[in-house]
């Protein structure tokens, strides 16, 4: 049977279902369980606490999680994971049902949830490959994009209705939600194990890593993700621009934050449709990257709300550019026996750029100021962009995402 144009086999809206409602349970949950904490106890660090709880197990688990995602069943590993999310959402649901909780014992679940999204991740990241042909690869890893922007922008939103009207019983609701996602997960094609070899030895452990320094495209592709971000972020000084720099209230802090998604996902749903695959590849990243670091330069020296709204749509588009080439790029460069290893890297790295790069940020504003702080990003996002131009050449130099590193 000839496959429609355009169109996707079937297991992979089974899993954008599964992935798009994932995310939607893990904005939700962070924001319930900040709020709640947070109304119990008034304290501010243990906001910080409901973070750290679970970015921690990415960290110590990311060697044994990446090479489960490659010597196990992809599929297997994310219901196996579904049902255990399921498990600890209950647990949180009957610790949280009626306001009477203990702090610690809701983090220690919260660890618990993060070990079981630090073995889920890579696999999510590594079985987009295995559900589309090449030829659609680009255009999965854009509308996977695009998804995962959309649960998060709605996912806060989603949660601020729900504790409104149903207080601690939200929980309940996300356990729902969770048991559609497991069997959104049974839809799956059958998946093998990507590498039957089957080795546990220290070096298969850390071929993932070896894998990335010796493939100047892979590791060119994560460092400017993560360097990027890190040194360029400025959502985390929203709160403070809208008030003291752009003079707004909640509502205009609501439009800024919006923006970045909107742009990120209106860019997101062209390149599903119109561009699988970029003619001149490394030019367009970088071009994106640079794109990114203006959008910073204005925002930082503007004054004006609608200017800051503009600056942070593009902001977004140019991000998901990057985004999607990135992520075409170290798929098609990465052996498939050897993607959850490097999505267990990747997942380090993401985590890395978006706690580091609000805390970068936080901290140079209270130094700086935030005007002073967003000028301070721009400058660094400009040294990243030609950093990168220097260090990596043949990322640069690709002319298509699917161009491989010559060995």
């Amino acid at each position: 049977m000839t496959r429609q144009p355009g169109r996707f086999p079937p297991g992979f809206y089974a899993f954008l279902t599964g992935r798009g409602l994932f995310s939607v349970i893990d904005s939700i949950l962070g924001t319930a369980v900040g709020w709640h904490l947070y109304q119990a106890t008034k304290d501010p660090f243990d906001l910080a606490l409901v973070g750290l709880f679970q970015i921690v197990p990415v960290y110590v688990f990311f060697i044994l999680t990446g090479w489960v995602a490659d010597h196990m069943s992809r599929k297997k590993v994310l219901q196996t994971g579904a049902v255990c999310w399921l498990g600890i959402i209950l647990c949180i649901a009957f610790e949280m049902h009626d306001g009477n909780f203990n702090k610690w014992v809701l983090l220690s679940l919260l660890m618990a949830l993060g070990t079981v999204k630090a073995f889920i991740s890579p696999s999510m990241q590594a079985i987009v490959p295995n559900l589309v042909p090449p030829d659609r690869l680009g255009a999965a890893i854009a509308i996977t994009s695009t998804v995962w922007n959309l649960a998060l922008t709605a996912g806060p939103f989603v949660a601020g209705l729900l504790i409104s009207l149903m207080d601690f019983k939200v929980y309940w609701t996300v356990c729902v939600i969770c048991f559609v996602i497991s069997i959104c997960f049974l839809f799956l094609p059958p998946i093998g194990p990507a590498n039957t070899g089957g080795q546990r030895s220290k070096k298969a452990l850390w071929e993932g890593v070896h894998f990335m320094q010796r493939n100047p495209i892979v590791l060119g592709s994560l460092s400017l993700d993560l360097l990027i971000v890190l040194g360029g972020s400025v959502v985390a000084l929203l709160p403070v621009y809208a008030a003291d720099i752009l003079h707004t209230g909640p509502q205009g802090l609501g439009m800024l934050r919006a923006m970045p998604a909107i742009g990120a996902v209106l860019i997101g749903i062209y390149l599903s449709k119109f561009k699988t695959d970029f003619r001149h590849a490394g030019y367009t990243l970088f071009t994106a990257l640079f794109v990114f670091a203006c959008s910073v330069l204005v925002f930082s020296q503007t004054t004006s709300i609608w200017i800051a709204c503009a600056c942070l749509f593009i902001y977004g588009a140019s991000d998901m550019f990057s985004v999607v080439i990135r992520g075409s790029v170290i798929q098609h460069n990465t052996p498939d026996a050897l993607r959850g290893r490097v999505g267990a890297l990747n997942a380090i790295f993401i985590a890395s750029s978006n706690q580091l790069g609000d805390f970068r940020a936080g901290t140079v504003a209270a130094a700086a100021g935030p005007a002073g702080a967003a000028l301070i990003g721009a400058i660094t996002a400009f040294g990243v962009v030609g950093w990168g131009i220097w260090q990596f050449p043949s990322l640069r130099k690709l002319t298509s995402t699917d161009m491989k590193e010559k060995a």
